[in-house]
């Protein structure tokens, strides 16, 4: 009779998730509740902390769609901790629980790496939008490599992607550097960003040349030194020496610079900017997503002076692409790179992500616009 009971108790509360149009969000954990879409785009989470004396949640940093600042959360008369954020930007947030002074992730979500640790994380659809979507077309595969630096006297990893045919095909194609932002790692532009799929979508669509894209991790110290915020002469040694050669080696590529190009998001852009635009000999196409950019830009000498004739610059570069969201600090650096760059007649392409903040939506965006553009004849 209490099994009965039980059953019958269970498939109320599922009639009663369906009946009010709810559905997990599509990264929790399997089987895990909460998170919970609501049908008016509203996000409920949920964490059973009975001893607790108070539950926050937290969005992950000051530009975040969940919200700028800590969120109180109500404890129910069975343990559970709850709380609703109304309508929600979409895209994926970065979140966590502080419980009683003390920092816990959500058992219901899948862990993220970000801000430096395995973080919580939520995807907030947006409506009629399914640019990264997992669609039914052909797909290619991310595949995880090591090899070892001399560099750093360290085995490092690098996540690939193969566009679809590659296992099948004799085809060479050309290489997609794409960069991680801070505290973050090689794995966020497919765990987080889902390049992977706004990769497949576009080729499937017409849209892309199917192309290979690398994508390492931007922490890079030479053996024997000390690590130095943003100091990124490491990393470039590591992505110059060592990964370019070992990718045309293992990898079947277009080995020139023509059909390479770096890109990245945050710190990936000012990589992205710093070390290709020194590197113009390697790579011919550049983007920077929300880089943080200088607030004074100077073409005649910003970067070693590589925009001061901008004739040359235009022959050389293929693709200088930057952008922001609208919602974000960074825009402001990179509208004056883009004006500077407009008034002396420098060729690029300027994106701004309508609404969105310095967050994974943006750089989605971003990168479904910039791939597009990429190593066309």
């Amino acid at each position: 009779m209490m099994l009965h009971t039980l059953l019958i108790s269970i498939s109320l509360g599922l009639i009663a998730f369906q009946a009010d149009g709810s559905e997990p969000a599509s990264s929790n954990v399997p089987k895990a509740a909460y998170p919970r879409i609501l049908n008016d785009g509203s996000v409920t989470f949920r964490l059973k902390a009975p001893e607790a004396k108070q539950v926050t949640l937290q969005p992950g940093g000051g530009d975040n769609g969940l919200g700028k600042k800590a969120i109180p959360m109500e404890r129910g008369p069975d343990g559970n901790w709850s709380a609703t954020v109304p309508k929600p930007v979409p895209g994926f947030h970065y979140y966590w629980f502080v419980v009683d002074g003390a920092i816990v992730n959500d058992p219901g979500s899948e862990a993220f790496f970000g801000w430096g640790r395995a973080c919580s994380g939520v995807e907030i659809p947006e409506p009629g939008v399914d640019f990264h979507a997992f669609r039914d077309v052909p797909h290619g595969e991310v595949r995880a490599a090591w090899f070892r630096s001399k560099v750093t006297s360290q085995p490092r990893r690098v996540m690939i992607y193969t566009p679809p045919g590659y296992d099948q095909s004799t085809e060479k194609y050309p290489v997609l550097y794409l960069q991680h932002g801070a505290g973050e790692d090689e794995r966020g532009w497919t765990a987080q960003g889902r390049a992977n799929f706004i990769l497949d979508n576009l080729i499937a669509a017409g849209k892309s040349r199917p192309m290979i894209v690398v994508m390492s991790n931007g922490y890079a110290t030479r053996a024997g030194q000390a690590e130095k915020p943003f100091d990124f002469a490491g990393f470039e040694a590591v992505l110059i020496e060592e990964l370019v050669p070992w990718i045309d080696g293992h990898y079947r590529t277009v080995a020139d610079r023509d059909h390479r190009a770096l890109a990245g998001l945050s710190m990936g852009g000012m990589q992205a900017i710093k070390i290709g635009l020194a590197h113009l000999d390697t790579f011919a196409s550049i983007g920077a997503f929300s880089a943080p950019v200088p607030g004074k830009f100077e073409t005649k000498t910003a970067n070693g002076g590589v925009f001061a004739d901008p004739a040359k610059f235009n022959g050389r570069v293929r693709l200088f692409w930057v952008g922001a969201g609208t919602g974000e600090g960074f825009i402001d650096g990179m509208k004056t790179m883009h004006e500077a760059l407009e008034k002396a007649r420098i060729k690029h392409v300027y994106f701004e992500s309508p609404g969105t903040s310095h967050e994974w939506l943006t750089w989605r965006r971003s990168l479904h616009d910039f791939v597009p553009k990429l190593f066309r004849q």
